[in-house]
Parts: C-alpha cells; sequence; structure tokens
C-alpha cells in the first residue's frame, strides 16, 4: 500500500458517517474514486458509484460496499443540559460510558462525553450495563437553552471521536472500519484497472451504499437503478480468533488468514466457485464462511433485486466489530483487491452461471 492510499484510508476512517447522515463522507469517496473512472454519480439518498467502461456491452460486474456506520441519535435533552441518546444501528452500549462523542450539530460538530459517574459513588447494582436510555451526554452545558445555542436539537447524529491508529506494520484499530474499508478496496481496484493497458472485458460498476447498519436500504435502491449482470459484494466479517468466542457456534476465521468467502443462501454458488478457482490461480489463501439464512449485509439486499442478481459475499475478517477498537490486517485487504482485480480481468462472459434445466 503507498503513501497516497494510505492517506486515503485514514482519511476516510477519520470521517463521521452515521447511518442516514453519510454524505460528507460519500463526497470524499466519490472526489477521489472519480480521478480513476469514467463517470461518477449519486442519487437521492446519498449512495454513490463509479464507472469505468469495459470493452463488451451488456457485461456489468458491480462491487458494493456500504458507507455508513453505527452511532447515536439525541433523543432528549433535559432542562439541565444533558443528552439523552437512542442508537443508530446495532451501536454496543457496553462500552459507551465514559466515551467522547462528536455530535453533528448545525453549526458544526460539538464535543460531549457519554457520563460515567466515578467508581467511589456508585451502588452495586449500578456496576450493571445501562441500557440505552440511560446513558447521557455532558457538552459542558447548564441549560437546555444553552444546549440549543450551540446548534444541537433533537434528531443530531452523533458518533464517537476515536481515530484510526497503527498498531503493528500490517494492523490497524478504529471505529467504522465496517464497512468503510470495503469502500477503500473498491478505490484501490479502480486505481489497479484503469492502469491496464487493456480494459477489462466487464464494465465494472463501484458502489458505496447508505444504510447497510439498519437494513441495507441503499443497496436495495442502487441495484434496483443500476440493474448489474452480476454482484460482488464487500463487508468485513468476524475474526473468531480472540479469547472467549465459540467457533462451533460462529465459524472460524483467522485475522491475517485471507479474505472470507461465504457459501449458501444469497450467494451464487457458481459465482461462488469462479472467485475459489480465481483465488488458486493466482494463489491468494480465502477463507471460508457459512450462511443458513441470511448474510446479514447487503448481499440479501441485491441479489433479489428484479429478475435476481447473482451475487457473492467476500469479507474482511475484522476483530471487536461494533466497537471503537475494530481491528484490521491490512495483508487481508490487499489480497482482497488482488482477488477482485484477477476475478474482473478473467471475466468474459457470465453465460456459465445459469444452471441448464433442460
Amino acid at each position: 500500500m503507498n503513501d497516497d492510499a494510505k492517506e486515503f484510508l485514514f482519511r476516510l476512517l477519520n470521517l463521521p458517517s452515521p447511518t442516514g447522515f453519510e454524505a460528507e463522507a460519500q463526497k470524499t469517496w466519490i472526489n477521489h474514486i472519480g480521478r480513476y473512472s469514467d463517470s461518477v454519480d449519486n442519487d437521492a439518498y446519498g449512495n454513490a458509484w463509479a464507472i469505468l467502461n469495459g470493452q463488451k456491452p451488456g457485461l456489468t460486474l458491480m462491487v458494493e460496499a456500504h458507507a455508513d456506520e453505527i452511532g447515536f441519535i439525541v433523543q432528549n435533552i433535559s432542562d439541565d443540559g444533558y443528552l439523552y441518546l437512542n442508537r443508530i444501528g446495532g451501536t454496543d452500549r457496553a462500552i459507551a460510558r465514559g466515551k467522547r462523542l462528536k455530535i453533528l450539530g448545525d453549526r458544526g460538530p460539538v464535543l460531549g462525553v457519554i457520563g460515567n459517574t466515578a467508581i467511589h459513588l456508585r451502588e452495586k447494582d449500578e456496576d450493571k450495563i445501562p441500557e440505552v436510555h440511560q446513558l447521557f451526554v455532558d457538552i459542558g452545558a447548564k441549560s437546555k437553552a444553552e444546549v440549543e445555542s450551540r446548534g444541537i436539537r433533537v434528531g443530531h447524529p452523533a458518533v464517537y471521536t476515536d481515530s484510526v491508529e497503527m498498531v503493528t506494520s500490517d494492523r490497524l484499530v478504529g471505529r467504522a472500519i465496517d464497512n468503510r474499508i470495503g469502500g477503500f478496496v473498491i478505490n484501490e481496484l479502480f486505481a489497479s484497472l484503469s492502469s491496464l493497458p487493456e480494459r477489462p472485458a466487464a464494465t465494472v460498476i463501484g458502489l458505496n451504499a447508505v444504510q447497510e447498519e439498519i437494513g441495507g436500504y441503499g443497496a436495495k435502491m442502487a441495484a434496483y437503478r443500476l440493474d448489474p449482470s452480476i454482484a460482488l459484494v464487500l463487508d468485513v466479517t468476524h475474526a473468531t480468533d480472540s479469547p472467549g468466542i465459540d467457533k462451533n457456534k460462529h465459524g472460524s476465521v483467522k485475522l491475517g488468514g485471507g479474505p472470507s468467502i461465504t457459501h449458501g443462501s444469497a450467494n451464487h454458488p457458481r459465482l461462488v466457485a469462479e472467485l475459489i478457482e480465481t483465488s488458486r490461480r493466482v494463489d491468494i489463501q480465502l477463507q471460508h464462511e457459512a450462511s443458513s439464512r441470511t448474510t446479514g449485509t447487503d448481499t440479501d439486499s441485491i441479489f433479489q433485486s428484479k429478475q435476481g442478481i447473482p451475487s457473492a459475499l467476500i469479507s474482511i475478517p475484522l476483530r471487536y466489530m461494533h466497537s471503537t477498537v475494530e481491528m484490521v490486517d491490512l495483508r487481508d485487504v490487499e489480497h482482497c483487491i488482488r482477488l477482485l482485480k484477477e476475478f474482473v480481468v478473467g471475466l468474459k462472459d457470465i453465460s456459465e452461471l445459469y444452471p441448464k434445466f433442460s
């Protein structure tokens, strides 16, 4: 990964992009990927995409990730100036007390802290994990009027202030790696494809979708509109190699063990087989996961669009998902980018994806 790519990754990860409020991060993404694309566009809700034209008319591959992150939203403001919260997406209340928040108000970001009553003053029954509605945010205000004078009202979103850092030469920690890392992978894929001496057969659409964390709504809108021939969905998956995780229940995925491919449910078996064959051909290690009903990702929204879009989910292993210390191995990221590039270059048609029953 060169210095320009790493700078872009850090910038993307540090931008706030809570579900429903993704616009600023989407502007950054689309402006950057535009340098490697033939065109860029977006829709009313903020789904953003780039297109790299291929040589074969009618053959389109969409590579998708989601741009949103979990967070909070202001639910109430008390008369004495404290803010109370609700969750945006699957925010973990167990880690909330004592954390700093950035509230995205009308007059710019406002710093607040989620109050944590000192251990000396807490009763024993107060040591349990609080419910979300019990969390309160202190922005240093003395009254509701003072809060409002600083541009904060009910309905403003908030994210943790934690930024991204390298913990080793290959491993990165921070918030919102889920799934800003997917948008980064699409950008690097386009950079790699645009530098080839000859365009691939397929036109490639890179989609950075909104509102995955609350139901995959952005991907549903965009897939219907863009109507690709096939789709590869990028997300993170749980690395289960840290202590206390039952692999029989959650599967066996290692950080640094390579991208993971999912089998079952929304994943088209023949497309999955082609990805596995590509990984073998170019010697990229893959890990494997099973999906018995749904994948819990945008794949579930995309594959059922219109007449059905053959789709597959490729995931990057991640420790401590939906926390402020999500950890990813950049070697897994680089292998994912290379796998996608080799698959795109080798894609000539999709006739073999359709089973013959007669």
